[in-house]
């Protein structure tokens, strides 16, 4: 006996979810867990790179992945982006 699942073909009503910015936070966590993972540390979640991304407009987001991708160390370089506290005068 098959599964019911075959017989029913995907939903139409059920959209693709795929944003800009969904993107560009799998692309930073792609990244970012990679160098994690070889130092030894945990991964990072979607649910955890949204938090830390929620006050960046979407536009910044891409100036942020140009800057990362040029800089020698990319995950070094995102953490010091992304900190406020880095930025005060």
């Amino acid at each position: 006996m098959e599964h019911i699942g075959q017989h029913i073909s995907h939903s139409p009503r059920r959209k693709e979810r795929a944003t800009e910015r969904g993107e560009l936070m799998e692309y930073f966590r792609d990244k970012l867990n990679r160098e994690r993972v070889r130092d030894g540390l945990g991964s990072l979640s979607m649910s955890r790179m949204g938090k830390i991304l929620q006050a960046i407009p979407t536009k910044d987001l891409y100036y942020l992945k140009t800057v990362c991708d040029q800089a020698k160390n990319f995950s070094k370089k995102f953490w010091w982006e992304v900190s406020p506290k880095k930025h005060e005068q």
